[in-house]
């Protein structure tokens, strides 16, 4: 795994209400992945670009809803997510307040 993957692997941090009680209470963060990325590289990634330590992660397939479009049955595209466990002590804040 090259560095040049690892900064692919994370597309996004997924905040709600239930990742910020997640955060809170089991020290988590969630991210939408690549649908290929595996735990591993997930963790290397989420350590490369926050400079953390993880404790472990997650990956669960999240399936498209079936929408319509006029007459027309459409369907979202699958994705990634993954829950990432921090170390004790280890913190990171996507609201950027400083």
């Amino acid at each position: 795994m090259n560095n040049e993957r690892l900064m692919k692997v994370l597309l996004a941090p997924i905040i709600s209400e239930k990742t910020s009680r997640l955060a809170e209470s089991a020290n988590q963060v969630a991210f939408r992945v690549l649908t290929d990325a595996n735990k591993l590289e997930v963790a290397r990634a989420v350590e490369l670009m926050f400079e953390v330590k993880v404790d472990s992660v997650r990956i669960l397939n999240v399936k498209g809803k079936q929408k319509r479009f006029g007459q027309r049955l459409g369907k979202r595209q699958d994705w990634r997510k993954a829950y990432v466990r921090l170390q004790a002590g280890q913190d990171i804040d996507f609201g950027g307040a400083a």
